[in-house]
């Protein structure tokens, strides 16, 4: 992973959105709950993400610039063959609990569940 954490750092948001986006579609849910998750996650509004996508915010500044859920703590398990706990790099650690709450959606786990309220 640590080869891979300064290419995945300095990839735009802009980038990788459409295929959360599409991830969900596939499997019967929404562009709405994609962004629903994201605004939980990181704090943003329609307006802040919207200028992150525009800007084509790379991931450092995207999740350095959010204010993380305090909540977040709480998403545990596998991803990308991962422990998402156990990720040191703060970044990589934030992109990868976004990956998990995606993974959770497009599984078709309840929102209540997904946003750890």
């Amino acid at each position: 992973m640590k080869d891979n954490t300064e290419r995945v750092k300095k990839m735009s948001f802009a980038s990788v959105y459409p295929h959360y986006i599409t991830k969900a579609e596939k499997k019967g849910r929404t562009k709405a709950e994609v962004d629903e998750i994201i605004f939980w996650l990181t704090g943003y509004d329609e307006k802040t993400f919207q200028q992150h996508l525009d800007n084509k915010t790379n991931f450092e500044d995207f999740y350095g610039q959010a204010r993380i859920h305090p909540n977040a703590s709480l998403i545990k398990g596998m991803i990308c063959g991962y422990r998402v706990e156990d990720i040191e790099d703060k970044t990589m650690r934030q992109a990868r609990y976004l990956d998990k709450l995606i993974d959770e959606l497009a599984k078709g786990k309840a929102m209540e569940k997904i946003l750890r309220k």
